[in-house]
């Protein structure tokens, strides 16, 4: 679908207007044929003009357009560029995976320098103070419970599912299996006092107290944190469950600690500077028998050190003020805390397959997104979130994984 600039709305100033720096759009243009005729896509240009030999087909519609942006902005104006309609591609996943899988070599060595000139830094609202914290949850999480509802399981499960080896399990069972792991691995059971960061809507809590668990859980997001408590209700469980609207760093001590901890996807919200307080948190706060259980998502620790400062397009438009860790920083800050790796599992291509679902089923509900108040722009965004990220997982330049943590020395 291509879309006119006049269909952008005031909640993308960035994607109406188009830059006007003809000298660094030429420059960009240079960078971007070099770029693309090194890879594994094709490109097809008004007209009709092809170049490449194989791969998935991406659509210039705008030349001119998308230099610019790719001028003005670089790769956050590669994805305004898609926003805007400036390029589109009948395999949005497959163009995404093959440039993904360059994502270190895209920009000519002899050009690498300028990037730490190029571009905007990631603004000083959008640090993950308590205060930034919460308007950055917001931004994303308390969109819309209803728009959430279109495209997740009836789990509402918005992170990683964990599929069975060569299995056609259907969502909702991958998603209880992913949750049942880190309820295992924690040993939760009857009687266990387990504290969540991070609710999302609630299923893995209600999970939990079904096993006789009782619950805390935290979260910024209202939204969220008001249908968690209506699915606890409707679950029977609403006894064994309280959510709080609160920050992990607010969070008030049990005597003796909480028996396990678990935190799916929450880390890569955290940010940097503050790795150390979110691990002090989980120290603290964990009895001295208990278990960790987190669900992070990763990415190479020489990718994340290239990258830990750029602002990204992601940033600007889904996620402001998050940073993916490695798994060597994040146990290092971890074992920094007293914390030690137990247990671990990666499966990132469980990811790309969870997120293959996802964007199946937005991209099948336009309508009832339309119906919901977002607009064209809005389904284009989340259509390239959702393949960017796909894309990200099938290229294995990120990966997803659990960890298990305890206090003190590797159990043999």
């Amino acid at each position: 679908m291509t879309i006119t600039l006049n269909q952008a709305t005031s909640r993308w100033p960035d994607v109406a207007a188009l830059p006007n720096a003809p000298i660094r759009a030429a420059v960009a243009g240079v960078v971007f044929r070099h770029a693309m005729a090194g890879s594994a896509v094709r490109v097809r240009y008004p007209g009709g003009r092809m170049t490449g030999t194989s791969g998935p087909i991406l659509d210039v519609h705008r030349p001119a357009a998308l230099h610019a942006r790719l001028g003005a902005a670089g790769l956050i104006g590669f994805g305004e560029a898609y926003q805007a309609g400036d390029w589109d591609s009948g395999d949005l996943v497959g163009v995404l995976t093959v440039l993904a899988g360059r994502m270190g070599t895209l920009i000519p060595p002899s050009l690498q320098w300028i990037r730490r000139f190029h571009g905007p830094r990631s603004p000083q609202a959008e640090r993950n103070t308590p205060d930034g914290s919460r308007s950055n949850i917001a931004r994303h999480y308390d969109l819309s419970n209803d728009l959430f509802a279109l495209f997740l399981d009836e789990s509402m499960s918005y992170s990683s599912a964990l599929f069975a080896s060569g299995s056609s399990d259907d969502l909702l069972t991958a998603q209880h299996r992913k949750i049942d792991r880190l309820l295992d691995r924690t040993g939760t059971t009857a009687g266990t006092l387990l504290l969540e960061i991070g609710t999302g809507w609630g299923e893995l809590a209600i999970r939990a107290a079904q096993r006789g668990a009782r619950v805390v859980s935290v979260t910024l997001s209202a939204e969220q944190r008001d249908l968690a408590l209506r699915r606890a209700a409707a679950a029977g469980v609403a006894d064994r469950v309280e959510v709080r609207l609160c920050d992990y760093r607010e969070i008030t001590p049990v005597p003796g600690g909480f028996d396990a901890i678990v935190s799916v996807e929450m880390v890569e919200a955290v940010g940097l500077d503050y790795w150390p307080a979110y691990a002090d948190v989980l120290a603290r706060h964990l009895a001295p028998h208990g278990r960790v259980g987190l669900q992070m998502i990763t990415m190479a620790h020489d990718r994340m050190l290239a990258t830990s400062d750029t602002y990204t397009w992601i940033h600007k438009y889904v996620f402001p003020g998050g940073l993916i860790p490695s798994v060597p920083a994040m146990t290092g800050v971890l074992g920094r805390a007293g914390l030690t790796v137990h247990d671990r599992l990666d499966f990132g291509l469980d990811y790309a397959e969870t997120l293959r679902r996802w964007r199946a089923a937005f991209t099948g509900r336009t309508d009832e997104v339309a119906a919901l108040g977002f607009d064209a722009t809005f389904a284009r965004t989340w259509n390239f979130y959702l393949a960017y990220c796909e894309a990200g997982f099938a290229s294995r330049y990120l990966d997803v994984c659990q960890l298990v943590l305890g206090h003190g020395v590797r159990e043999c």
